[in-house]
């Protein structure tokens, strides 16, 4: 259990390390949301974290044709100089 402190104008609260440890907190930037139970404090996530699993995951959920299949394999750069 832990109480808020005051630190200078503010107020905080001292974090036990093994609860740290625990949630896997170290070193991470933190968020706070107010939800209708108190406060939720969770590491903040990157804006890319875990996409290319989600996206892989959707893949193989979906019925892919062939043209869906040859547009995901196209190259990402096209190497042909283009003409106008």
């Amino acid at each position: 259990m832990t109480t808020l402190i005051r630190i200078g104008n503010s107020q905080g609260i001292r974090i036990p390390k093994t609860v740290i440890e625990q949630a896997q907190l170290k070193d991470k930037q933190l968020e706070f949301k107010i939800i209708d139970e108190g406060l939720l404090i969770q590491p903040v996530k990157k804006n890319r974290e875990g996409w290319k699993e989600q996206f892989d995951k959707t893949l193989k959920s979906q019925d892919l044709n062939e043209s869906d299949q040859e547009w995901l394999n196209a190259p990402l750069v096209d190497e042909e100089d283009w003409e106008w």
